[in-house]
């Protein structure tokens, strides 16, 4: 076969077609955005919150937004990448889009990777092309916002997951006769790529529980895969527990997340609910002037599911609706409604539907669809009870090319 038709060369290019796009994009968001002084993102909100709290990270303050003080809000992963940045280029946007453009041709290349091991890598090279080439996928990377590394950090914790679920084979330790160490090795770098992707969104960290028993069914229940399982339990739990202690010191409760589950529940399940996000309720109710910021999440929770309880036929309404705006094929945001921008989007989603469900139904294998379709329907059940929107959709559409 000639050099230039080698699957490495093919990967090579798309990649540097990947990375070329996303820094276009970058410079256009750059320049967008540079308008309005002050402005950091075109869909403002929680990219505000990100860069505040990465300003804080890097200059060693405490780990807090507003007042009172809210230190369980966000995650730590994607400020901690920003604050990086931030004591490289300083206050400068651009270079950090451009570290943005390079972690999404990344996630690009482990699109290939995982392609590669699910079927082979002629098909490999057609999902890296298609989630090279794919608008949406293009314009979220420059964002502030963690779509793009979630979904990157997504990607790579299959990657693992995938030699894990196939039958064992190598070398085993002498005591272990049902386990390889390369297996080991695997599960290990599984839970570390699932907690990795829990630090930049924590809606990931039921994978772990997900990957743990998929190990164990697809080996047949041999006392051999009970350990890997094991493995990447132990591997989730020792990367998240430096954040679950300092959570602890700081709130007197073990917190592997965040403290905003609650609120977020209730904005998605409340009598003002539409589907879309409205936290304006948050500001007006003002729990935290007289509740820690533990008693708020629970009492959020704990109004989110009265609510749900007392109107069933409501809250079923809200899930189809955020259903609808999850699977949309256009966007939800109205500064996104032009027409060039709806048609665009629809010319790069319903392919993708279409192409998917037709992959899907030529390969029913549960171990390929819990890795492509998989996200997709995990995130959707997830937004039914919270709240729906692309954005959330976003990142599962790299495993579903």
């Amino acid at each position: 076969m000639p050099w230039w038709r080698t699957s490495a060369v093919w990967l090579c290019g798309w990649l540097a077609v990947a990375l070329l796009l996303r820094l276009g994009a970058a410079l256009v968001v750059d320049d967008i955005v540079s308008r309005t002084p002050g402005r950091l993102c075109l869909i403002e909100g929680d990219a505000d919150g990100y860069w505040q709290l990465g300003r804080k990270l890097a200059q060693g303050e405490d780990y807090a937004l507003y007042d009172p003080p809210r230190r369980i809000l966000r995650m730590p992963g994607f400020p901690i990448l920003l604050a990086g940045c931030q004591l490289v280029f300083g206050d400068h946007l651009f270079p950090v889009r451009c570290v943005l453009a390079i972690i999404g041709t990344l996630g690009c290349a482990g699109v290939y990777v995982l392609g590669r091991q699910l079927v082979d890598s002629t098909v490999g090279l057609w999902a890296c092309a298609a989630v090279s080439l794919s608008p949406p996928l293009i314009a979220f990377t420059p964002l502030l916002l963690t779509e793009t590394t979630f979904a990157t950090t997504l990607v790579f914790s299959l990657i693992p997951l995938v030699a894990l679920l196939k039958p064992a084979s190598g070398l085993a330790p002498a005591a272990l006769p049902n386990v390889s160490w390369s297996r080991l090795g695997y599960a290990l770098a599984t839970g570390a790529a699932i907690a990795i992707a829990t630090y930049i969104r924590p809606t990931w960290l039921p994978m772990a529980g997900v990957a743990a028993l998929s190990i164990i069914v697809a080996g047949g229940f041999r006392p051999g895969r009970w350990l890997e399982a094991g493995a990447v339990l132990l591997s989730v739990s020792l990367l998240l527990a430096p954040w679950t202690y300092r959570n602890y010191v700081v709130s007197g409760h073990a917190i592997p997340t965040t403290l905003w589950v609650g609120p977020s529940l209730y904005d998605g399940l409340n009598p003002a609910a539409t589907g879309d996000s409205n936290m304006t309720f948050f500001d007006r109710d003002n729990l935290l002037a007289s509740m820690s910021e533990y008693d708020m999440d629970q009492e959020y929770r704990r109004r989110a599911w009265e609510y749900a309880a007392d109107h069933p036929q409501r809250a079923a309404e809200l899930a189809l609706i955020k259903a609808a705006r999850y699977w949309s094929p256009w966007p939800n945001a109205p500064q996104f409604q032009r027409p060039f921008i709806r048609l665009g989007m629809m010319a790069a989603t319903l392919p993708l539907y279409v192409l998917a469900l037709y992959g899907l139904w030529r390969r029913r294998d549960w171990q390929f669809w819990l890795c492509t379709l998989g996200p997709a329907l995990f995130f959707s059940a997830v937004h039914m009870l919270f709240v729906g929107s692309i954005r959330y959709r976003l990142p599962a559409d790299y495993v579903l090319w």
